[in-house]
């Protein structure tokens, strides 16, 4: 009877560990972000380092793309795009709004 219900409770701890989500601590993501300049290029950076967990963050403006590299134990694109939208950015899933992007500089303000 030991032996049967030693055998049952390892195989439940098997199920359990399996069962579990696994968080990636190197993501990578590749989120597209409006832009058009230098300025841009530093303050949507800026914005996707502020969220805690971000490990690299690198936007090009020839693709309008942004390459993160995150720990998906402290933080998720979501979480990026809301900050950057927040900064006066529209990313693929979040929008700035209105006055937020109104506050960016006139070379900033990409066609929307």
């Amino acid at each position: 009877m030991k032996k049967i219900l030693l055998a049952f409770i390892i195989t439940l701890i098997g199920f359990a560990v399996q069962a579990q989500e696994k968080k990636n601590k190197n993501a990578k993501y590749d989120i597209e972000v409006k832009g058009n300049c230098e300025m841009c290029k530093k303050r949507i950076e800026k914005a996707a380092y502020a969220v805690s967990g971000v490990k690299s963050a690198v936007w090009t403006a020839d693709n309008q793309s942004l390459h993160l590299l995150l720990n998906e134990e402290k933080a998720n694109p979501l979480l990026v795009q809301e900050s950057i939208a927040k900064a006066g950015h529209d990313t693929e899933k979040v929008k700035a709004n209105t006055d937020d992007y109104g506050k960016l500089h006139s070379c900033c303000q990409y066609e929307r």
